[in-house]
């Protein structure tokens, strides 16, 4: 009798809700993650912009490299900039099923320019998984602008009545609306700011001539710079890109302090398992070595990663950004209101 009750007390054990905290433990133990039902990747930007773009290049490479069967699915939760999204996936569970592909807004400008900081800590609230890429952004105009080359284009700016051009950005206190009026304060005019809510439409409002100009992440401006929707101006960044190698830099043009681009990164939940989240760094740079995903992006408008990228380096990535944008908001002086 006695063995037999030892036996039905190890089988409801064993059948218990106790099972996921077991696994965890393991999981800290040091074994080896793989999903085992779909992860949700999500953006802060609605489809067809930058971070969306990177997104569905990535998604499937990575999940191949995850495990046989793995899936990511992207989901798009747009607005104010890509908090809103950010917010959202600091209150998800740190078991590697909800992720998040963010860039140099969310992640860096709008917590350096909220008055008070954000509702997360850009740094301290997540898991940083793994940089993606660090394009330069493109300053683009709507066709027909200015004169004929990049320097009778920016005379063109500088030379126009102050609040007569209207540019657009992917939201306020974004990093596209900092780096216009960077632009205005380096011209020294201003001008009129209409955000969007997203890449993509700002880059329409330019094509459809609804504002003049804008300060574009290159991924949301490619496609319609190669059809001649929009004009390429000047790269913003150290380097020109390899696809529009004709593009000068602001800095070529004369116009200082543009020498950084953006960035893009995964991220997750603060207090991720370790093997979990270097599951997923291991992921991320598989697909990122992956020359077809490699090739597809450059053609994209991102610069994947060349440099080592493991979780260590992922955040000290992320400190170092973090602080240049502090460094951009005390100089155009915007500040986003909670």
């Amino acid at each position: 009798m006695q063995r037999r009750h030892t036996f039905s007390l190890l089988t409801a054990a064993l059948a218990s809700p106790v099972l996921p905290r077991v696994a965890a433990s393991q999981i800290s133990q040091g074994r080896s993650w793989a999903p085992d039902r779909p992860i949700t990747m999500a953006t802060g930007y609605g489809p067809g912009g930058s971070t969306d773009i990177a997104a569905r290049l990535l998604a499937d490479r990575m999940a191949a490299a995850l495990a046989p069967g793995a899936r990511i699915l992207v989901d798009n939760r747009p607005g104010a900039a890509g908090t809103v999204a950010t917010e959202w996936l600091k209150r998800q569970a740190p078991d590697g099923y909800t992720i998040m592909l963010t860039e140099t807004g969310a992640a860096a400008a709008a917590p350096a320019a909220t008055v008070g900081g954000t509702r997360y800590d850009p740094i301290a609230d997540f898991t940083q998984l793994g940089v993606i890429s660090t394009p330069p952004g493109v300053l683009v105009v709507t066709p027909g602008f200015g004169g004929t080359d990049a320097r009778s284009i920016l005379a063109a700016m500088r030379e126009a009545p102050r609040d007569s051009i209207s540019y657009a950005s992917s939201g306020f206190g974004g990093v596209l609306h900092l780096r216009a009026e960077m632009l205005a304060q380096s011209l020294g005019t201003r001008f009129v700011h209409v955000p969007y809510r997203s890449g993509a439409q700002m880059v329409q409002s330019i094509m459809n001539g609804e504002t003049q100009f804008g300060v574009a992440a290159l991924a949301s401006a490619t496609s319609l710079m190669r059809e001649g929707k929009v004009r390429g101006v000047a790269m913003v960044g150290n380097r020109r890109f390899p696809t529009f190698p004709d593009i000068p830099t602001l800095e070529e043009l004369g116009v200082a302090g543009f020498e950084n681009g953006g960035f893009f990164i995964l991220i997750g939940p603060a207090g991720m398992p370790a093997p979990v989240a270097e599951a997923l760094n291991r992921g991320l740079n598989e697909a990122l070595r992956d020359p077809i995903i490699r090739e597809k992006m450059v053609f994209a408008g991102h610069d994947p990663i060349q440099e080592k990228n493991n979780l260590s380096d992922a955040n000290r990535f992320m400190q170092q950004q973090f602080e240049q944008m502090r460094d951009m908001v005390a100089r155009t002086g915007i500040q986003i209101q909670p």
